[in-house]
């Protein structure tokens, strides 16, 4: 997931973030606006980390996003028919 995304819908993404750092607060996230910057220092002083570990998690995050955006739907599954054909058994 790139930041753009995020940043460009901004009042659906806040709320994903405000699961993921329940001690961010509403106006902190209205002041983060969608910048990257701004959320990494707000998880560095709101959970004490260091910008380096807030840089870790944040990234984390986002690539979980990214995996979760996968949809099932776009998986090509074939029949169990031709499944049975493929296994040597049909």
């Amino acid at each position: 997931m790139d930041w753009e995304r995020i940043s460009g819908n901004w009042p659906h993404w806040r709320n994903r973030i405000q699961e993921r750092w329940g001690r961010l607060t509403n106006q902190q996230l209205d002041g983060i606006a969608g910048q990257r910057e701004r959320l990494v220092a707000r998880l560095e002083d709101a959970y004490d980390l260091s910008r380096r570990d807030a840089e870790r998690q944040l990234r984390n995050w986002e690539r979980n996003l990214a995996v979760e955006e996968f949809d099932e739907t776009d998986l090509i599954l074939e029949d169990d028919d031709d499944a049975a054909n493929l296994n040597g058994r049909g």
